[in-house]
């Protein structure tokens, strides 16, 4: 089994976790601070043709629908697209979903204005070739918003390890209740050590790489946390903050 596979695996296996807490943000402040957010960023377009990568629980695609903007999401997982379709329907908007690779995909060049995706590519296990195809899919002048973080540094890096341990403590300390988890911690680190990504120093990885495919990088944020996570997150993800990469083709 290739590593992408045991990722596909891995993730079928999330959906259900992760779509709780996608109802959460759907419900919470979270749902209007991304939308701003990625409207922001995005190309100036009354009505975008959006490509949600890795949707997952489809977070992403519901609140960009729901804007009124024309929505595809791909993901490599049955069951993440079973639980997107489910919230789609709550919230009666419509969304186009496929089942596909990230690496690549189904569409012909210069399909889509956006590209989003939230912690996507540090899973994936082949990043270059991925941003290669996702610039292949975008119009000229399209924009790839990129978020993600250095998840799982911490799993060798000691300096890393420590700020772990130091933002595990800080979250009990304050009384948040049980640390929040993968169904499978060690299936997790496993194929966390694993993934090209979680051995290189993010976003400075990600902006090399993109300009090497062609992008030209618009500016990175290299700290979200206090625009989009809860007070909870925000405490146990102090020493790995959210970024953002908005590149343009």
């Amino acid at each position: 089994m290739s590593i992408q596979q045991e990722v596909e695996t891995y993730w079928e296996g999330e959906a259900e976790l992760y779509s709780e807490g996608i109802q959460r943000e759907l419900n919470g402040f979270q749902r209007e601070a991304w939308l701003k957010l990625i409207l922001a960023n995005a190309p100036e377009k009354d009505r975008l043709h959006v490509l949600d990568i890795g949707c997952g629980p489809g977070f992403f695609s519901v609140i960009l629908s729901s804007a009124g903007h024309l929505v595809t999401a791909v993901d490599c997982t049955d069951n993440m697209l079973e639980e997107a379709r489910a919230h789609t329907r709550r919230e009666g908007v419509p969304v186009t979903f496929r089942k596909m690779d990230s690496h690549k995909l189904d569409f012909a060049a210069e399909s889509f204005d956006l590209i989003v995706c939230r912690n996507v590519t540090w899973s994936l296990a082949d990043p270059q070739s991925a941003y290669k195809e996702w610039r292949r899919v975008l119009k000229p002048e399209g924009r790839l918003l990129v978020f993600d973080a250095n998840w799982n540094r911490h799993l060798w890096d000691e300096e890393m390890q420590l700020k772990h341990a130091e933002d595990q403590q800080a979250y009990i300390d304050r009384g948040f209740g049980e640390l929040p988890h993968h169904k499978d911690i060690e299936e997790t680190d496993r194929l966390s050590l694993l993934l090209p990504l979680t051995r290189e120093w993010r976003p400075e990885w990600d902006v090399r790489t993109l300009k090497e495919e062609g992008f030209s990088v618009v500016y990175t944020e290299e700290n979200l946390n206090a625009i989009v996570l809860d007070e909870k997150q925000q405490v146990l993800n102090r020493s790995t903050p959210m970024f953002m990469i908005c590149a343009e083709k």
